[in-house]
């Protein structure tokens, strides 16, 4: 698959690892809810990247939408608990995250999501992720960033607030907690500027999807 990535001169590295996660700024938001951003927490995060690009077996889904059926826009994976991941850093992250969110989540992260976003022309709509327990509990959604950097948008479910934007890419990390995904709703729009391929992994307790 050919791509075409404007590597980051501050991840110049062939190593991937990770930073502490106690160097994540937490934003409160309304409602209860609140994100924890921390910039550049994978190193090495272009060689995770490529890595995906070629080994990650992406799909491409159809959806009902206005009594039509249209392209999603954007390639997908999905991996459950149980599934072989398709890098090993994938689970280093997971485990990281695990572990640290452990009193406040209260379980593991166990399943691991993908979009590839290949230009500007791939996004995602306002949504929450609340099919299943997100719809009626607390809960978060971590998401790791790979490739150029896109900028996520955040608003109150409610419209009653302002909209946050948050860039997003070469190894940036954000988590979606609390009440977030009841009453924030979030979304990577699409962009007539020239942008580069971006890999967001998302990382989602048992029974949040």
């Amino acid at each position: 698959m050919a791509v075409s990535l404007q590597g980051s001169l501050f991840d110049a590295v062939e190593e991937l690892g990770l930073g502490s996660l106690d160097a994540a700024r937490r934003t409160p938001l309304t409602h209860g809810a609140w994100i924890d951003v921390l910039p550049g927490w994978l190193h090495g995060a272009d060689v995770l990247f490529a890595a995906l690009v070629d080994g990650v077996p992406w799909r491409a889904e159809r959806r009902h939408m206005y009594e039509r059926v249209v392209d999603v826009p954007r390639l997908l994976a999905h991996y459950e608990a149980d599934d072989p991941l398709p890098h090993p850093a994938l689970a280093t992250a997971r485990t990281a995250l695990s572990r640290h969110y452990a009193a406040e989540l209260g379980e593991p992260f166990r399943t691991v999501g993908l979009c590839y976003y290949r230009d500007g022309r791939d996004s995602v709509a306002w949504h929450g992720d609340r099919i299943g327990r997100g719809a009626a509990e607390d809960t978060m959604v971590a998401i790791l960033s790979v490739g150029e950097p896109r900028h996520l948008h955040l608003r109150p479910r409610d419209g009653c607030g302002s909209t946050i934007r948050q860039a997003l890419g070469h190894g940036d990390l954000i988590v979606m907690g609390g009440s977030c995904q009841r009453t924030w709703d979030h979304a990577i729009p699409k962009t007539a500027k020239p942008v580069g391929p971006r890999i967001s992994i998302q990382f989602r307790p048992r029974g949040v999807a």
